[in-house]
């Protein structure tokens, strides 16, 4: 486990910081950069959204069955989630700014040819492809983000700025998604990626710094690693998609679900004997930081799974056009904003991360809850509001100290990686959950729906009656709304699990804002930069060292 370090400041960092002029001056442009890296952001998450509200219209138009409708997102963020590991070493062996660029102009050309997709099959591919680019994309960016801002409170900033980007960016999809679809086409969620991707691609290459990768290293990926983290994960998730159809205990789902666990478990098996990991098992070894990457996974869970039940209650159910549908998201997004970068951004400095985190998860869950009791008639005021605004407060204190904590103290050639993991964290928590709560939701309705009719037409039948199609359609709608209920009410479960993930394994204080004794103002927050990057310059030489011994092994 990591141990702070308040003593002087070590050699190796006094020499790196001399030979490093810009590792003592900020870039004076640096908050223009945190807007190009707060745009690229925005497009990747609020693309795992933005198809919810399209969602519908393509189902139709493209003819997708309810239990295939999933993996309109689920290609996305399974994609995504399997190779993020792999887009944060590049990042850190490329170069994060050029693995930036390249990640825009192929999450761009990706975006343009799922809108063009006339089949399904072509539509899963593309989204698929969204997410490979997006994995190149999102762990170069948080890292950009990480080694740009040292500074305690400029980092809080920043990083409450990208929480209520994480947050709020799925929100803002809803009603990007919602204008879209509305006014133009469903294509268009896919379609508007382009333009914003020509933006940010402009911006970086005028306000994000070029950093190198180091003269003499060769890059060495861990192709082993990348085939078998990825085969577990989608081994994982498409076995929960298959749940829906052929049930929990159906051989093929159990095959897929131990397989993808055992081939996880080879993978960190791997990562322990490989010379160049792609997940350097140091980096998760930390309690705090594993911590971390737990918290956020299961939040995510409950969050994605949440996503998909709400629009299609108000869309399906209520009757809701796509832009309303948009438009009653909106006071969760205000509320995560105001709760990153007004509550969380603030305290940060002064509290302990889990102090936000524990009662971030018990707010989320509470709004989950309270969407247990959505009734099939319009309740938009008395249920969906509440659950909206107790969510968003209670993400937006989540989303912060999770990611400050998973990125504090990692050495800057492991940035990309470690962004990665939280990523990751990020997007498997999201396809799990979409699979998994998708499951729940139409097995239990469907099973209710198959009750309740076989009722009602014996109560008809025993009055000389027969089932009226009213009759039929009320109990299939209240059907679908219950296995919202019960799906709905897993995810507040799991969010609470989150929780107390948080409250017993991040136990990190508030970061430190005084220097060496005598330092103050500036002095005392560069001093105290120097003594974290020289801690984790030692740390990851004793690791050198216990793996492969002096002079041997990836530099």
């Amino acid at each position: 486990m990591s141990s702070t370090n308040t003593g002087p400041i070590p050699p190796s960092a006094s020499s790196a910081a001399a030979a490093d002029p810009s590792a003592s001056a900020p870039d004076p442009r640096r908050w223009w950069g945190l807007v190009v890296i707060a745009i690229a952001q925005l497009m990747v998450v609020l693309d795992a959204t933005i198809v919810n509200i399209a969602l519908p219209s393509a189902q139709r138009e493209l003819h997708m069955s309810d239990a295939n409708r999933q993996w309109v997102i689920t290609a996305y963020t399974l994609a995504f989630g399997g190779l993020l590991l792999l887009g944060g070493k590049i990042a850190d062996l490329a170069g994060r700014k050029r693995t930036f660029m390249t990640g825009l102009v192929g999450f761009a050309a990706a975006s343009a040819l799922g809108g063009a997709a006339h089949t399904s099959g072509l539509l899963f591919t593309a989204r698929a492809l969204q997410g490979a680019l997006g994995a190149l994309l999102a762990p170069s960016a948080l890292s950009l983000l990480t080694t740009t801002f040292t500074d305690a409170k400029e980092r809080a900033k920043a990083f409450g700025i990208y929480g209520a980007i994480a947050g709020g960016g799925a929100a803002i999809g809803l009603i990007a998604g919602g204008l879209l679809t509305e006014y133009l086409d469903w294509r268009w969620c896919l379609y508007v990626n382009v333009p914003i991707a020509l933006v940010a691609l402009l911006g970086a290459g005028v306000f994000l710094h070029d950093d190198r990768r180091r003269r003499g290293e060769r890059p060495r990926l861990d192709i082993p690693g990348v085939l078998l983290g990825c085969s577990g994960l989608v081994a994982i998730v498409y076995g929960c998609s298959e749940a829906q159809p052929h049930g929990w205990g159906d051989a093929r789902v159990l095959g897929l679900l131990t397989g993808g666990a055992a081939l996880l478990a080879v993978f960190a098996w791997w990562q322990g004997r490989a010379r160049s990991p792609l997940l350097p098992l140091h980096i998760i070894r930390d309690r705090n930081r594993a911590g971390a990457f737990l918290v956020i996974a299961l939040a995510f869970v409950a969050m994605f799974g949440m996503f998909l039940f709400m629009t299609y209650y108000l869309q399906v159910v209520l009757g809701y056009s796509p832009l309303k549908t948009g438009l009653a998201f909106l006071p969760m997004t205000a509320a995560i904003v105001t709760s990153s970068t007004q509550i969380s951004a603030r305290l940060m400095t002064r509290v302990p991360p889990r102090a936000l985190m524990v009662p971030g998860t018990i707010l989320a869950a509470s709004g989950l809850f309270l969407l247990t009791f959505l009734p099939v008639e319009s309740a938009y005021v008395s249920h969906v509001l509440p659950a909206e605004l107790l969510l968003g407060l209670g993400m937006g204190l989540i989303f912060m100290p999770v990611m400050a904590t998973a990125t504090s103290g990692v050495a800057p050639h492991d940035s990309g990686v470690t962004s990665a993991t939280v990523n990751t964290s990020q997007q498997i928590g999201g396809s799990i959950g979409t699979a998994l709560l998708n499951t729940i939701a139409t097995s239990s309705g469907a099973a209710y729906v198959a009750a309740h009719l076989k009722a009602a037409a014996a109560t008809a039948a025993a009055s000389g009656g027969t089932l009226t199609p009213a009759v039929r359609a009320g109990v299939i709608k209240t059907g679908v709304v219950h296995g919202f209920h019960v799906a709905i009410g897993w995810g507040a479960g799991i969010m609470l699990l989150a929780g107390l993930v948080g409250g017993l394994l991040v136990t990190a204080g508030p970061p430190r804002h005084a220097g060496p004794p005598g330092a103050t103002g500036a002095g005392a927050t560069e001093a105290e930069d120097a003594a974290d990057a020289g801690e984790a310059v030692e740390a990851e030489e004793r690791h050198h060292m216990r793996e492969y011994g002096p002079g041997e092994g990836p530099r």
